[in-house]
């Protein structure tokens, strides 16, 4: 798996790199300025780029910027995106963008094998939620929830789906059969109005409802 990093904090994007060729993947390019990345795409065809959301100058959403460039002229590219911090209308907003698309709190990147699973599953067309934002998202209240008619198994399901699980994953954290998941995923999908179509994303279409829930 060939990998572009993007973050300005040269100890963590070096660390990062370390970890990940250490772990067979192939760093082909590092940038700690966010308006080199496109370039630096365009040169190395990477599989994923992992970008920090708040960069140089302003330290806003310069990562988020060139993450949207990248979106438009590489759509096959994966985008992995690390923040210090929850920001659900940017996670949204990446979802929204297809597949291939991930965010994660750099908090989180503490278990290598589990960064280089969440960057696979990436790669490979997923889309990949951290579980603290799942979280957050699942405790908060609206007064309209589209998710009440969502069984409780139902809405575990949606979360898991959330963070970008596939159905086996699925069942094997909530100790279930494959067959199970896939009768409640159908099920979800069904009492959330997301007709069957060819072009459409469905199960993304439903992690959205699931976000605009907060």
């Amino acid at each position: 798996m060939r990998v572009i990093l993007a973050e300005d904090d040269v100890l963590l994007r070096e660390g990062l790199g370390s970890l990940l060729e250490r772990s067979g993947c192939e760093v082909v390019g590092s940038t700690g300025d966010a308006s080199m990345l496109p370039q630096l795409v365009r040169d190395t065809a990477p599989d994923v780029v992992v970008v920090d959301v708040r960069m140089p100058p302003t330290h806003t959403t310069e990562g988020l910027q060139a993450a949207r460039e990248i979106r438009e002229e590489f759509p096959e590219t994966a985008i992995l995106v690390l923040s210090a911090h929850i920001e659900v209308e940017h996670a949204m907003e990446l979802l929204a963008s297809g597949k291939g698309i991930g965010y994660q709190l750099k908090s989180r990147v503490t278990d290598v094998n589990e960064f280089v699973d969440t960057l696979h599953r990436v790669a490979q067309g997923g889309s990949v939620l951290d579980p603290a934002l799942v979280r957050e998202l699942v405790t908060a209240n609206r007064r309209s929830d589209p998710l009440a008619v969502l069984s409780t198994r139902e809405q575990e399901v949606l979360a898991l789906m959330a963070e970008g699980r596939s159905n086996a994953g699925i069942a094997h954290r909530l100790w279930i059969t494959e067959g199970t998941v896939e009768k409640h995923v159908r099920s979800v999908l069904a009492k959330l109005d997301l007709p069957e179509t060819e072009d459409d994303h469905r199960r993304i279409l439903a992690v959205l409802t699931f976000l605009e829930t907060r």
